[in-house]
């Protein structure tokens, strides 16, 4: 069967995120996955000590990845990704329980927020591309009434996200206005990452 693919193996995804690889295998790119293994937090200390702003912050977390990856896979193109939450100036972090994720919204509430999307393609343990985009997102004014009936139907899976919402899903409803594209927001810069294979010679058109 014909392939927008021309590589000579899968693409190798140093994560095992889901929404990732559905994004990826929608564009019709043949995906394998496999965990990092990478300490964010100590990246994120690091970059924090040497006051790096969060676009340079999910650039470095998406090349650790690939490079970890990178590795331990010679020869493969590997792809890595992050996604950093910026508010005026302060990193969220994904919230580890129901009462953190309210603390999250009640924060973000009434206020536009940036999300930083960064990916670094590597190759026998070398960078060869590295990409980045930005969205924002404007959210409602919501009270602790508001907060409380989200999280109770959306469920604890809105806890694997940074911001405590899916867009594609009951978050929606959370936001006045939201500028970028959809896939930056899901924590894939899609188009720039596709350009960026074409460069590789990875795609056939």
């Amino acid at each position: 069967m014909a392939s927008v693919w021309t590589g000579d193996a899968p693409l190798l995804l140093a994560s095992t995120s889901r929404t990732r690889l559905t994004l990826l295998v929608s564009a019709g790119l043949p995906v394998e996955t496999q965990s990092p293994e990478v300490d964010e937090r100590a990246v994120e200390e690091a970059a924090r000590i040497e006051a790096l702003p969060p676009p340079g912050l999910a650039q470095r977390l998406a090349a650790k990845k690939a490079l970890a990856v990178s590795r331990r896979n010679p020869d493969r193109l590997v792809l890595g990704a992050d996604q950093i939450l910026d508010c005026e100036g302060e990193v969220f972090h994904k919230p580890a329980d129901r009462d953190a994720a309210y603390l999250h919204l009640m924060r973000l509430s009434g206020k536009t927020h940036a999300l930083h999307s960064a990916a670094v393609l590597a190759r026998n343990g070398e960078i060869v591309d590295t990409i980045g985009d930005c969205a924002r997102l404007a959210m409602r004014p919501l009270d602790g009434r508001a907060i409380a009936r989200y999280l109770d139907l959306a469920g604890p899976e809105v806890w694997l996200s940074v911001g405590a919402y899916q867009l594609e899903g009951l978050g929606i409803h959370l936001f006045e206005e939201v500028e970028g594209d959809h896939s930056t927001i899901l924590g894939l810069p899609l188009l720039p990452l596709l350009a960026a294979l074409r460069r590789q010679g990875h795609l056939s058109f």
